[in-house]
């Protein structure tokens, strides 16, 4: 890492003391969120500070390698879309823990890429509780971006939703919901398909 980049990393850490957020903080703690370092920053303060700098590769690929949760959410944010390829996502995603992180990549960046459906129904059929929720959360984004799976990947997608509604944890039950209710909104006919596919379960979409 070039020292200039190096300068300006040490120079970002030092200003979240200054975004710290003492009741989001203690928030994080009580309910289990594992961090090394977390001063409690919000989305918001991270979005701005993101804004003022700009997209960066260099910075992005630092902060992303710091374990600080504020550090890898604005990585995420900094992370030019067209320079993030596949090997690096799929990098990325084997060292995500915790489930802001990963909600934030998908925010913020996964759900731009144009092979995000190619991760999605990867992910989504992952032994790993993290990828499944982060496949279903993703499939949500492309639904919502308008995203149209033909007969075959449909198929496959309502196959993994039934499956985590049966057997996944509770986050993966919840993002596997989400995704579903996008699926729906498409159109009559996608509706007619998650109805269809969840008249057997003890959800009710509709």
């Amino acid at each position: 890492m070039e020292e200039q980049t190096r300068e300006k990393i040490k120079e970002i850490k030092q200003g979240f003391r200054q975004m710290m957020n003492g009741e989001t903080l203690r928030s994080m703690r009580d309910k289990g969120v594992g961090y090394h370092l977390n001063w409690g920053a919000s989305i918001m303060d991270l979005r701005r500070k993101a804004d003022e700098i700009g997209e960066n590769y260099d910075l992005a690929i630092g902060l992303w390698k710091e374990n600080i949760r504020e550090c890898k959410i604005l990585a995420t944010m900094l992370m030019p879309r067209q320079r993030m390829e596949a090997d690096m996502v799929e990098l990325w995603m084997e060292q995500t823990e915790e489930q802001e992180t990963a909600e934030q990549a998908v925010f913020n960046l996964y759900q731009y890429l144009p092979f995000a459906p190619v991760l999605a129904f990867r992910w989504m059929a992952s032994g790993r509780d993290i990828e499944q929720m982060s496949g279903f959360l993703l499939m949500g984004r492309l639904f919502m971006n308008g995203y149209e799976p033909d007969e075959r990947r449909i198929a496959e997608y309502i196959d993994q939703v039934q499956c985590a509604l049966t057997d996944g944890s509770f986050r993966v039950r919840r993002a596997a919901t989400n995704s579903i209710m996008r699926f729906a909104q498409l159109s009559e006919l996608h509706r007619e398909i998650a109805a269809k596919a969840m008249k057997n379960t003890d959800l009710e979409l509709f």
